[in-house]
């Protein structure tokens, strides 16, 4: 089968550019063609396993096409980045010709047999106006989601495709409905696809002896992240023999906030910056406890990958994370219960104090189990992700593909 993949970030970074490159590669192994169109800044062009580079075509931004930095699907990304809500109509509409260009040239010069968009977003109302007679399936990631409401004056260029989508996969079942309700799109057109873990790099291992306790936090330097919640709290916690490593990058006003909480702490912190996946495994495997207290979050594939790894974990109660952890014993998760937002991805000020105390609750507990046993059961821990593999998504993602191209064949 011949496949064109469309995203409109980096393709090598975030939760949804770590989803693609998994996909390539099974669409590889598995026999498939792979084709990419993907948005870019920066150097030198990424390397992805599963499309060469004759088989990938960039939507450049800052100096390329266009000439204003790619807007991210999350407000703070990991590399310089703009919003769509602050893109102008003209921006808007040179955005919309660059992405409709470079989905035309693939299409002449592969010959396509399903597109699988990512985000039920901007590009992928490009690619279902430009390619309407291809079949085209669109992975949710969540942000796309939030996106739409943060930004209602794009509805108008945004919906109307997006609905026209073959087939749309969710990341869990919570998310079908919600999917339908906002952009109404039939329920049967929705599936679940999930997400995997590479069992090749995230592997079960001891863990060092305690004291001291190690804790990871790993992803965006990020208010809708948590991280600075996460850490004044920490600073305040009254465990001298704790350790907080904060693994990934940020940019503008929020990174450089949480880099300066994180000084307040002075050598109980360390901050890594983006690691790779290998690179990322081995602090996992090195830390007790994995924190994420996040705001907003789709399907964090980040939770499993720490689990995987050995390590114990605190986070927010979102219905992506507890749909994941769902088989974890209370040995293995603490949930910190969140209170309503006032906006998608921050709580209202009058509710900070409680959940100070909540996510300090949570952490204290799981550090008392790690001094306990600083290594959890194995066997708890594979009961948990026996059925996260990207074999299996892959196999989910397939079977998609073959129902987009029944109720629409290609051209």
């Amino acid at each position: 089968m011949n496949i064109l993949h469309v995203i409109s970030q980096h393709p090598e970074s975030t939760g949804s550019g770590i989803y693609l490159q998994h996909v390539l590669r099974q669409a590889a192994r598995a026999g498939h063609r792979n084709y990419l169109v993907a948005g870019w800044s920066g150097g030198d062009r990424p390397k992805l396993a599963g499309a060469d580079t004759a088989s990938c075509r960039f939507v450049r931004f800052d100096d390329g096409e266009l000439d204003f930095a790619i807007p991210g699907m999350s407000d703070v990304m990991p590399y310089r980045s703009s919003r769509f809500c602050d893109l102008s109509p003209e921006q808007l509409d040179r955005y919309e010709t660059a992405f409709a260009e470079a989905v035309s040239a693939a299409a002449r010069n592969f010959p396509i047999e399903v597109i699988h968009s990512h985000h039920l977003w901007l590009a992928t109302a490009v690619t279902r106006r430009t390619l309407p007679a291809f079949p085209l399936l669109t992975s949710c990631h969540s942000t796309d989601l939030r996106q739409l409401v943060t930004c209602p004056h794009l509805r108008g260029r945004v919906v109307p495709d997006c609905r026209a989508v073959d087939r749309v996969l969710a990341l869990d079942p919570g998310q079908v409905e919600r999917i339908s309700s906002l952009y109404g799109i039939a329920r049967d057109k929705i599936g679940v696809a999930g997400a995997g873990i590479d069992r090749d790099i995230f592997s079960f291992g001891v863990k060092p002896p305690v004291p001291p306790v190690h804790l990871l936090y790993a992803g965006k330097l990020s208010l809708a992240k948590g991280v600075d919640w996460l850490l004044r709290v920490f600073a305040a916690l009254g465990e001298p023999a704790v350790h907080l490593h904060l693994a990934g990058s940020g940019h503008g006003e929020e990174e450089r906030l949480c880099r300066q909480l994180a000084a307040t702490c002075g050598d109980r912190v360390t901050l890594h910056g983006s690691l790779s996946q290998h690179a990322l495994a081995e602090l996992m495997r090195r830390c007790h406890i994995f924190v994420l207290p996040s705001f907003y979050e789709g399907l964090p594939l980040v939770l499993l990958e720490a689990l995987a790894s050995g390590c114990r974990l605190v986070t927010t109660d979102l219905p992506g994370c507890c749909h994941l952890l769902n088989q974890a014993t209370d040995d293995l998760v603490d949930y910190v219960r969140l209170e309503p937002m006032s906006a998608v991805d921050r709580p209202d000020d009058s509710v900070w104090c409680l959940l100070d105390e909540r996510l300090t609750t949570a952490l204290m507990n799981m550090i008392e189990r790690a001094k306990r046993r600083a290594t959890p059961w194995k066997d708890d821990v594979e009961a948990c992700t026996a059925g996260s593999s990207w074999e299996g998504v892959f196999a989910r993602v397939s079977a998609a593909y073959d129902a987009a191209r029944r109720s629409r064949p290609a051209a």
